[in-house]
């Protein structure tokens, strides 16, 4: 029984000394003095606060009831003033009348009162001295007095001016009326309508004089401009002296975008292209995207270059805006009625690029792109494997974006932005030689689903990715710049970019 009764004591002081129990005494310790803090404010401080206030007793004001008649002076007290106010003792005027205590003074009414003058008005605008009338109108004024006779009046007007036309005067019969003047009808001026030229004359010489020159005929007035036969693609010159960007341009204008060349007239559709590309795959897809691109075979709206902007303080304490220009989607193939957007491996991303005299963007720039897009697609992730990244994944899922753009009413041009992820530049391509840099595939709240990642091959590529072209003219503050040296330069890096500068290394891996 001891033992029990031992055991029993044992388990109990185990019990309340184990920290659920402890845990359950500060919990009801907690509970009891939040009930007792509740019924202090709620009950027991207003208690006390409306018993103070009833123990007030209210101040009782009487305010005399007085009518605006007569007022009874009633006999006062007289005070001394100098032993209440210490100021100056001032005189009382001895001028005015005793007034007795007992006498009642009438308030006068406002009708009684003497008016004040009125105010002197002064009509009309102030005396100008009038220009003197000539002399025939006065005249003509003393005619009018002195003579009734119409002729005379009319004798002192003006004399009408020579001409071949008689004037002649009709006195009325009974009222002074102003002269009517008939001009005759041999007046060369006197005609009823509006005058009109006059057809020129038959025998009229119309050779010209010898000091007129006669222009030589045009040699282009007569072209006419036939269609050429289709021929085959020329090659692009590759010039060394060209610059690197437009210092002439003011604006993300369709001139950037010169270096594209003009799509060629026998130019295969997106489709056909894409089903020539069936049985081929990796770096000889590569090959054959990127020729049928440098020869111009790319949709027209691409050309249109779409401005994003990037505002901010830079280490000087100075602000900045730096303006890029980016391609309105990713790089495709095909015209604007049928296009593919082509995924590509780094090596031919980065000579279409720097053949194009365009960059691949940054991760900040990716991130700016989705935020300031003018439509913004979902993610539309296909059943991974190995066939990602065969040729029907790419048209399938091209389809699959085309059917969303046009379901939310994108037109062809518009800033597009979230149906791919982007190869990037990064300092990380010259710290992982041979690999590719991807990056984004933005989610609807703005997060990417594709952090950034350097663990594919250089050559590697799936339906997923997608070539955004930069230009490499950029605008800070309004002036053209060279984009390549502001993600070399310090001041402005990190407005691009969140790894700051990006070192010469990795621009030329991503440009070769």
């Amino acid at each position: 029984m001891n033992l029990l009764t031992q055991r029993g004591v044992d388990n109990r002081t185990e019990f309340l000394e184990s920290p659920a129990a402890v845990i359950a005494t500060l919990a009801v310790s907690a509970v009891v003095c939040a009930s007792l803090l509740t019924l202090t404010v709620t009950r027991v401080i207003p208690a006390i606060r409306l018993a103070g206030v009833d123990q007030v007793e209210p101040a009782r004001v009487d305010i005399p009831q007085t009518s605006l008649g007569a007022l009874p002076m009633t006999e006062a007290e007289p005070t001394d003033l100098a032993a209440t106010d210490p100021a100056p003792r001032r005189a009382a005027p001895a001028t005015l009348p005793q007034m007795r205590p007992d006498r009642q003074v009438a308030l006068s009414d406002a009708a009684t009162q003497p008016a004040a003058p009125a105010p002197t008005v002064i009509a009309g605008r102030p005396p100008v001295a009038s220009t003197p009338r000539p002399d025939h109108i006065v005249a003509l004024a003393a005619a009018r007095q002195t003579q009734p006779d119409v002729t005379a009046i009319a004798t002192a007007r003006p004399a009408q001016r020579p001409a071949t036309a008689t004037a002649t005067v009709e006195a009325p019969t009974e009222a002074i009326a102003e002269p009517v003047i008939e001009v005759a009808d041999i007046s060369p001026l006197a005609t009823a309508v509006s005058p009109r030229p006059a057809a020129r004359p038959a025998d009229l010489d119309t050779t010209p004089s010898a000091s007129f020159v006669t222009r030589a005929p045009d040699a282009t007035e007569n072209v006419v401009l036939a269609s050429a036969p289709a021929a085959a693609p020329v090659a692009q010159p590759q010039t060394t002296f060209a610059p690197n960007f437009d210092r002439s341009a003011n604006a993300c204008s369709r001139r950037l975008a010169r270096e594209i060349p003009r799509r060629p007239g026998n130019a295969q559709d997106g489709s056909v292209f894409a089903a020539s590309l069936q049985n081929t795959s990796g770096t000889t897809r590569d090959a054959a995207v990127a020729r049928e691109v440098l020869r111009g075979n790319v949709p027209d709206f691409l050309r249109d270059l779409a401005p994003v902007t990037f505002t901010g303080v830079l280490p000087n304490g100075r602000s900045a805006q730096i303006t890029i220009c980016v391609t309105p989607d990713y790089l495709a193939v095909g015209d604007d009625r049928d296009f593919m957007r082509v995924p590509l491996g780094l090596a031919a991303a980065g000579q279409i690029a720097e053949s194009f005299n365009m960059m691949l963007p940054t991760t900040r720039m990716v991130d700016a792109i989705y935020a300031q897009a003018d439509l913004r697609l979902s993610p539309s992730p296909m059943t991974p494997g190995a066939q990602m990244s065969s040729t029907s994944y790419f048209m399938q899922h091209n389809a699959t974006v085309e059917q969303q753009r046009h379901n939310a009413g994108g037109r062809l041009g518009m800033l597009v932005s979230g149906h791919k992820k982007d190869l990037v530049l990064t300092n990380r391509l010259s710290s992982h030689p041979g690999r590719v840099a991807i990056y984004g595939w933005h989610r609807p709240g703005g997060n990417p689903i594709q952090p950034l990642s350097t663990v594919h091959g250089a050559e590697y590529a799936d339906y997923s990715h997608g070539i955004r072209l930069v230009s490499r003219t950029a605008f800070v503050n309004g002036q053209a710049v060279d984009l390549r040296d502001l993600l070399m330069d310090g001041t402005y890096a990190s407005l691009l970019n969140t790894e700051g500068p990006i070192g010469r290394p990795a621009i030329q891996i991503a440009s070769r």
